[in-house]
């Protein structure tokens, strides 16, 4: 089926040069012979040597650092980053303060390492879902139930990444918006292999911050005793957004 979103041409889908990802130097060649820019590559090939943090600690270290997590991914979300001190942390692992300290750096170190492995969680599908055999639409209902897979198994997590991403700052604040960057950058990579391949038309530059937005937020509603499984929303979210005129997206003729 032939899709067709809003009335902005195609041309108009990409972001001025100012906005690209910063690691995508080959914006103005894909501007003018019109091929696909895939931001998304782009950021994979430049972290693919990333080491895991994981991998550097003992595996009494590790489990330790593994029980403050899960505390900390507790109190974050019950009352939040900023209410939530040191010796609340301490007392739910049974660490002195100078211990904990030695196991998590830092507090702000810690509410990243609670955000940061939720969001790559998805991002991990990219390459695969890029590779794979499928026709544009089948990539985006395929990305959205991955989101949704995500926010059942991470729901916690991903509500403190929406909440307390602006808490992360310098170095840390900078890696938190590329992965941001990088999620966004996969849904128009898909987007992009759509109108190349000319299942997708007249694409509007907000077609993906409404499609992000809507599931992003789901992590504030989302019951997992509910009637409907993670792929069922994403489905329905996904046909909302492709079919309903009230969002300014319709199917073409």
């Amino acid at each position: 089926m032939r899709i067709s979103f809003g009335t902005v041409q195609k041309t108009t889908w990409r972001e001025p040069r100012d906005r690209a990802h910063p690691r995508c130097a080959c914006w103005r060649r894909h501007e003018t012979d019109g091929t696909a820019c895939l931001r998304f590559t782009s950021w994979v090939r430049s972290n693919v040597s990333e080491s895991d943090r994981g991998g550097k600690l003992s595996a009494k270290r590790l489990e330790r650092r593994q029980d403050i997590l899960a505390a900390a991914t507790v109190l974050f979300s019950r009352q939040g980053y900023h209410a939530t001190g040191v010796a609340e942390l301490s007392e739910a692992v049974g660490l002195g303060a100078g211990a904990l300290y030695h196991h998590m750096g830092s507090k702000e170190e810690l509410l990243y390492d609670v955000c940061a492995p939720a969001i790559r969680a998805v991002l991990d599908f990219g390459p695969e879902l890029l590779a794979m055999n499928a026709n544009a639409e089948e990539k985006i209902r395929l990305l959205a139930r991955r989101h949704m897979r995500n926010v059942h198994e991470r729901q916690l997590e991903l509500r403190i990444a929406l909440r307390e991403v602006d808490s992360l700052t310098g170095q840390r604040g900078h890696d938190m918006q590329e992965l941001r960057d990088a999620t966004e950058n996969l849904w128009e990579d898909i987007i992009d292999q759509g109108v190349e391949s000319g299942e997708l038309s007249n694409v509007t530059p907000l077609f993906v911050k409404f499609l992000l937005g809507a599931l992003n937020y789901t992590v504030i509603w989302y019951d997992r005793d509910g009637a409907l499984s993670p792929d069922e929303i994403a489905d329905q979210v996904v046909e909302m957004v492709l079919t309903n005129p009230a969002h300014g997206i319709a199917p073409s003729g």
